[in-house]
């Protein structure tokens, strides 16, 4: 979650307006000028599970079209959302940074924008001829990647990931992405750096490309929503599905060159009060589940392979991040109100989904119009039987 003051979190039903504006720039964000926005018109999606973390689209008012204003070529778009309390100024929260893909015609005096974060960018710009990443820190091969693509654009390093991990040569063929992200080879093996830290990439509200660990159920709790507290009123509406989930995760390197193979690592589901509870040992004990009488255990295996994991330490990370992100049922929530835009996918929440009963959710997405009250979410809740 964006840094919020305790109070502003606690009152967001009792916010008195939400004030929104705009801002561009054909400079690569050196300089910005403000503009409007028609009411209603910008509504802002941010989905973790997506390649391009923040879209959107919106009405600019108040700027000019073309070479010297908006354009899809070289216009970036900044979009702002305030809350203003009783007795108070606003205080605005950053609702994305975008490049604008696409221009439309509107009523006299707006501009219609379809606008996509910064990872748009980092995928379109692919090396124009194959090359060879590294060998060197992941810090290193990181900012020089997104510094080619995207001059002057911090990286930001979350705790829990260490950005001075040895990387291995990359054959990275033209995937800038993949190489930064969660990529390929043409055997299946990943190359992707960020993968490899048990973490991921993803460029937050700010425009900040930001390099961070997968979240989990077992995160701090930054924002608990119930029934009538503070006016964050929610409407539940639970769909289950099991696509993408797995309990058992085996994971490996060989670096083809001669060098040790790591692993295999396994790591599965071992609380046996999991819905997804894989058994005591599905690797060194498969058959425990029929002796013990443990009849509703169901074993769902993912593999991964990496020649960029050196370590078993660092191979036992990668385990551990792969099945924390491939747990849990999907469950949509519908907030009724309390739109809060200092929330960010990834964001472990507590929700009342029942009077009384609360339940940890990681927000996996939100959706929201700048200047309405509430906002629409995507979770990812616990296995566990509550």
């Amino acid at each position: 979650m964006m840094p919020i003051a305790p109070e502003v979190l606690a009152a967001l039903g009792r916010a008195v307006a939400r004030p929104y504006y705009a801002e561009w720039s054909n400079d690569g964000g050196v300089t910005w000028t403000r503009c409007g926005l028609s009411a209603g018109s910008a509504q802002v999606t941010a989905d973790r599970t997506a390649d391009v973390r923040y879209t959107a689209q919106a009405e600019l008012t108040g700027a000019p079209r073309g070479r010297s204003g908006i354009n899809a070529l070289t216009t970036s778009v900044r979009l702002w959302q305030g809350i203003q309390l009783p007795r108070r100024d606003p205080v605005f929260f950053a609702a994305g940074r975008y490049t604008v893909t696409r221009t439309g015609r509107g009523k006299p005096g707006t501009i219609p924008v379809e606008l996509d974060g910064l990872e748009d960018d980092l995928r379109a710009a692919s090396f124009p001829v194959a090359r060879t990443v590294g060998p060197g820190r992941a810090r290193a091969l990181v900012e020089q990647l997104v510094g080619e693509a995207l001059p002057g654009t911090p990286v930001s390093w979350r705790p829990g990931i260490n950005p001075d991990t040895a990387v291995p040569a990359i054959a990275a063929a033209t995937d800038r992405w993949g190489v930064l992200s969660s990529g390929t080879d043409a055997t299946g093996a990943g190359t992707g750096i960020a993968t490899a830290l048990a973490g991921e990439i993803w460029v937050d509200a700010r425009g900040v490309v930001c390099v961070g660990p997968v979240p989990s159920l077992a995160d701090p709790v930054v924002w608990r929503i119930g029934r009538g507290l503070g006016g964050a009123l929610i409407e539940p509406t639970p769909e289950d599905t099991r696509d993408g989930l797995a309990n058992v995760w085996v994971v490996s390197s060989d670096g083809g060159d001669g060098s040790p193979t790591i692993g295999p690592v396994f790591a599965w589901d071992n609380d046996p009060n999991s819905l997804t509870y894989a058994g005591p040992d599905p690797v060194g004990d498969p058959a425990a589940p029929q002796r013990l009488g443990l009849y509703g255990v169901r074993v769902r295996v993912q593999t991964y392979s990496s020649p960029l994991i050196t370590t078993y330490p660092q191979g036992t990370q990668v385990a551990a991040a792969k099945l924390a992100d491939s747990l849990g049922v999907q469950s949509t929530l519908t907030l009724t109100a309390a739109c809060n835009p200092a929330s960010e996918p990834g964001d472990l929440v507590e929700v009342e989904t029942d009077p009384g009963v609360w339940e940890p959710h990681l927000l996996d997405s939100l959706s929201y119009t700048l200047g309405a009250a509430s906002m629409s979410c995507t979770t990812r809740t616990t296995t566990r039987r509550l």
